[in-house]
């Protein structure tokens, strides 16, 4: 087998991984899925076929990404290299949405794409981790710088709560969108890019309303501080009840009031064993039980 030919089988074996892994990520989940499932799928009798060319499942998550985002990425540059001298804020959201909505409709066939991302945003391992990849990209970050730009008005915490909203409904706004399309109900949009741009004007909107005071804001943070009074105060309510071991010796705690005295533990010839500090079991006492002769027991003292 000449080389050009088996590099040829090699990227149809990693396409079909790719497609087929992409599939069974977007329809039960990253984490349901495992690498024998994939290449079976795949029509790969080797099951580790997977691990073979990619490695691990995150590996295989990261090509997923990486071959969409590289044509995601030449659409962003190209728009912004057309974006105009004094750029508005819906021009900047334009930048950040149209490149991936606009891929999905250049994709042919039932897509997984937006499905696949909307996982990849649940999942717990692989989210931050994939989202400060794309990030890094030079375009993303000047969309970002632009939208800062055009933020400045609003708070530091309100612009970042805002963020967070954007990235979520450029997710999965297109992943309700891509399932509806594959089981065949109708959307409010005929095509891709038309309900790219009815997501424009809802994050722009969102950009421009109103937000509540930085007090209702930092209610959370109130509702902390509470939590940890409470906590302290449940703290010193145990360390007030909790019972202390009584010290041996003559250090002993004294009693409750009302509670009922304790007897002595008398031992041998009526002595009371007292715990003291010369002896580890303690010394005699003398006690008022009397002997035969009427006399009490008086031990000799030793010197």
């Amino acid at each position: 087998m000449s080389t050009s030919t088996r590099a040829t089988r090699v990227a149809a074996t990693r396409e079909a991984i790719l497609t087929a892994a992409e599939r069974l990520f977007a329809e039960q989940g990253i984490a349901a899925v495992s690498n024998r499932q994939i290449s079976e799928a795949a029509g790969q009798g080797n099951n580790t076929a997977v691990g073979y060319h990619f490695g691990t499942k995150n590996d295989l998550v990261r090509a997923i990404i990486r071959k969409h985002l590289t044509r995601i990425e030449e659409a962003r540059v190209e728009r912004l290299a057309h974006i105009g001298p004094e750029p508005v804020l819906r021009d900047w959201v334009e930048c950040f949405v149209m490149p991936t909505v606009d891929h999905l409709g250049s994709l042919s066939g039932p897509t997984w794409f937006a499905r696949f991302a909307a996982q990849v945003l649940i999942d717990p391992v692989m989210r931050d981790e994939i989202a400060d990849e794309a990030m890094q990209a030079p375009s993303l970050r000047r969309v970002g710088d632009g939208l800062d730009a055009c933020l400045s008005h609003l708070p530091p915490e309100v612009r970042e709560e805002r963020n967070g909203m954007v990235r979520q409904l450029a997710v999965l706004v297109p992943a309700v969108r891509e399932a509806a399309l594959a089981t065949g109900q109708a959307t409010a949009r005929d095509t891709w890019h038309e309900a790219g741009l009815g997501l424009v004007d809802a994050i722009v909107g969102l950009y421009e309303a109103e937000y509540t005071e930085l007090r209702g804001l930092h209610r959370h943070e109130g509702h902390r501080r509470r939590r940890q009074m409470l906590r302290r105060r449940i703290v010193r309510g145990r360390r007030a009840r909790r019972v202390r071991p009584a010290r041996r010796g003559r250090h002993r705690r004294p009693p409750r009031p009302g509670a009922r005295a304790r007897a002595p533990r008398v031992g041998a010839r009526g002595r009371e064993r007292v715990p003291g500090p010369g002896h580890r079991r303690g010394r005699d006492r003398v006690t008022a039980a009397p002997r035969a002769s009427g006399v009490p027991y008086r031990p000799v003292p030793s010197f």
